[in-house]
């Protein structure tokens, strides 16, 4: 396991307000990676792959919370392939990954074809932890928190994978003083 770069990753899902249809079930639209060099807790890069949902749709209500639509995530990769490019360019079987909450490793889990290896870091809990809070917040609460702006769209997985980083990055750094 290297230690040098972590992936910081956010997923986006297909969702809906309330039950999903009879037959759909949520699956992942969208992976944001933002590279996070683990000395310098500089955020290298910031990727977003877009993933063609293949047992579901994109519902009005998911477009409204991610604003990802039908056509954007139809001309995306299959999730196996999604998943391979992963471990080709990121080498996400060899890092620590992390993602804010356990939502992002156990959708993962349930694609099947899980693209990381065994260490995976829950930021939400480390920040809650690290802050001494009652309970866990919500990412915008945690930048609020910690005097982070909140940098581009909320719910895109590129630039939520972008903001968790920065956090992880101020958790690692702090540690080191």
């Amino acid at each position: 396991m290297k230690l040098d770069t972590m992936l910081v990753v956010d997923v986006e899902a297909t969702c809906w307000e309330g039950d999903p249809p009879p037959g759909e079930t949520s699956e992942i639209i969208e992976i944001g990676v933002c590279e996070l060099d683990v000395a310098s807790g500089s955020r290298v890069g910031k990727h977003s792959v877009l993933v063609r949902p293949e047992r579901s749709s994109v519902s009005d209500f998911c477009t409204s919370l991610t604003t990802l639509t039908a056509a954007q995530v139809s001309s995306g990769l299959r999730y196996p392939d999604a998943c391979r490019l992963l471990r080709k360019d990121f080498r996400s079987r060899d890092r620590v990954w992390a993602s804010y909450g356990d939502y992002d490793r156990k959708q993962f889990e349930r694609q099947g074809d899980y693209p990381f290896g065994p260490r995976h870091l829950n930021v939400k809990t480390l920040f809650a932890l690290t802050r001494n809070l009652p309970r866990e917040v919500g990412l915008a609460e945690a930048l609020d928190l910690a005097g982070l702006p909140l940098e581009g769209t909320h719910h895109r997985g590129d630039d939520d994978a972008w903001n968790i980083a920065a956090l992880l990055a101020g958790i690692l750094l702090s540690a080191r003083r």
